[in-house]
């Protein structure tokens, strides 16, 4: 028994070292062998806004106006309040030690041990983006983005509504709990396979923001879209899939649809690698249009769990072969010379898949 534990504790220093330490990725090839075939497009330019399937981005990386302030362009009201932990019933709030990681279960490489995550409060940031164009007791789509706020998500809105591009939609930017990956309240916001993040959005922030700032978000699921980056791109996903009813539109950069869920669950044992292993492929096609971006330098392996199901280019490459194989409408993003959730990449394609994930929307009256 003592011996196990020593030899434990090595592993865990070990693990906390590793985690720490993050090698540069290499560039990985669109052109791979068993990456799904994509149509490569000039240098500078985007995917038709209305096509799906696979496209391969040039290197060079060049923002888009529609990304940046317009003169003349009517400009949105941003507002912020702040949720506190002590005030939510889904997520008390969690915290894991500062320069602890985990060990990986000896049992099953797949599944990791943390012992340093407890019980801590948070206070999280919700800014919302009203556009000019929205009128007083009219009802109004929305889309929700993790890891907020994003600046960036409010200047394309201006501009692109202004043109008439998108519907004249408010936009709700959610701070995560704070910290990342296992153990921490982001990852079991983000990372975890479950309605309850969806379910906390719908009970604990929606109602607020429509208190607050006298507005109406729609009932109608087609009128509802999520983003984010990384985990927040994972967590746009499950919020849809495990909550179609309220969501159908779908738009993640770098998504991490890895094996990073914590606590472990036996429903999905592998976390969001389990979109494209089973899920996808195992269930009836969801009303759901998605838009993905990956980057040929996003990460690798950034972990102690050499499980084979920490690449961030392969998952992506993998979720778009499974929305293919079941019909989705989808367009697929590969980034020539580009990190994670890279910033020049946003600023270039964000308006493109904001008008790709909502087209064919038609407004309702709920």
């Amino acid at each position: 028994m003592v011996k196990f534990a020593t030899f434990a504790g090595v592993i865990f220093a070990a693990g906390v070292a590793l985690a720490q330490v993050r090698p540069t990725p290499p560039a990985r090839d669109p052109l791979t062998p068993g990456y799904p075939a994509a149509v490569e497009l000039a240098d500078g330019q985007l995917p038709p806004k209305h096509a799906d399937g696979n496209f391969i981005l040039g290197p060079t990386h060049t923002s888009v106006p529609e990304s940046l302030p317009q003169t003349g362009v009517p400009q949105g009201t941003i507002a912020e309040f702040t949720l506190n932990s002590a005030d939510s019933k889904l997520y008390p709030g969690i915290a894991r030690e500062p320069g602890t990681f985990g060990i990986v279960d000896p049992r099953e490489p797949g599944k990791l041990i943390v012992t340093t995550s407890h019980p801590a409060p948070y206070s999280r940031k919700v800014t919302v983006y009203i556009p000019k164009q929205y009128m007083a007791g009219t009802i109004a789509p929305f889309i929700v983005g993790a890891d907020g706020p994003d600046r960036t998500l409010f200047t394309v809105l201006d501009n692109l509504i202004a043109q008439k591009r998108v519907p004249a939609m408010i936009a709700i930017s959610i701070s995560n709990g704070g910290g990342d990956a296992q153990g921490s309240e982001r990852g079991l916001e983000y990372d975890t396979m479950s309605g309850r993040y969806a379910e906390f959005v719908e009970s604990e922030v929606l109602p607020e923001v429509e208190a607050r700032y006298h507005v109406k978000l729609t009932k109608d699921p087609d009128g509802r879209a999520t983003t984010g980056g990384s985990s927040g791109g994972s967590c746009a996903l499950i919020m849809a899939w495990y909550h179609p009813e309220l969501y159908h539109r779908v738009l993640t950069y770098s998504g991490t649809y890895l094996n990073q869920q914590w606590p472990y669950s036996p429903e999905t044992p592998h976390g969001a690698w389990e979109f494209h292993e089973h899920l996808i492929p195992g269930a009836p096609r969801k009303p759901l249009r998605l838009w993905l971006e990956v980057g040929d330098r996003d990460l690798l392996n950034p972990n102690i769990m050499r499980d084979d199901m920490h690449d961030w280019v392969l998952a992506n490459e993998k979720m778009a072969e499974a929305l293919a194989a079941k019909g989705y409408h989808y367009q697929f993003v590969f980034a020539r010379d580009a990190g994670h959730v890279d910033p020049a990449v946003r600023r270039q394609t964000l308006a493109e898949a904001l008008e790709y994930v909502w087209q064919d929307y038609k407004p309702s009256s709920r």
